[in-house]
């Protein structure tokens, strides 16, 4: 690989990217990021914070240009936004990268993001509407993605080996 990031993690909100990407980054030596930490940090809010005062139309703007960043280095591990996919522009910086969309079912992504605390989108009816959110988003996140990944009744270890063994990447 000659640039970007080592593995670009994408997938609903719930289902471990940045505790996948985080022992991920771990096991190959390199560096993790979180797109959604970048945001908070560059502008001095919480994501919430910034959907609930600016929208989310902005949001997914600042969200954009971190993934711009992000892509830009070599040699890391990257954890996406559940809702990065939604902008053409990102979809069009992962091209070519070893993205791999990390899944799960609806029950198992509510007992990990219980009644949607933190989670702006997720404000009323968490079940329904993460189910929407999934159904939104699904098709963009297989189209971005070298390799699927199923999440469901695996540990945040087993999910990592199944990432580095899709991507055939070799262990540090």
């Amino acid at each position: 690989m000659t640039g970007g990031p080592l593995i670009v993690l994408v997938g609903p909100m719930g289902v471990g990217k940045s505790t996948v990407g985080a022992l991920l980054a771990e096991r190959l030596g390199v560096p993790f990021r979180d797109t959604d930490q970048d945001v908070e940090s560059g502008t001095g809010r919480s994501v919430r914070e910034i959907i609930t005062a600016d929208g989310e139309r902005r949001f997914r703007e600042l969200e954009h240009l971190a993934v711009a960043r992000a892509v830009a280095e070599t040699g890391s591990v990257l954890a996406l936004g559940g809702g990065a996919v939604l902008h053409a522009g990102t979809r069009a910086l992962l091209a070519g990268l070893p993205v791999a969309f990390l899944d799960v079912r609806v029950g198992e992504a509510m007992k990990r993001v219980g009644e949607g605390t933190g989670r702006p989108l997720l404000a009323e009816n968490p079940q329904r509407l993460w189910q929407e959110l999934h159904e939104e988003r699904s098709d963009l996140y297989a189209v971005v993605a070298r390799v699927v990944v199923p999440t469901d009744g695996r540990t945040p270890e087993d999910v990592a080996r199944a990432v580095i063994d899709a991507l055939e990447l070799k262990k540090a």
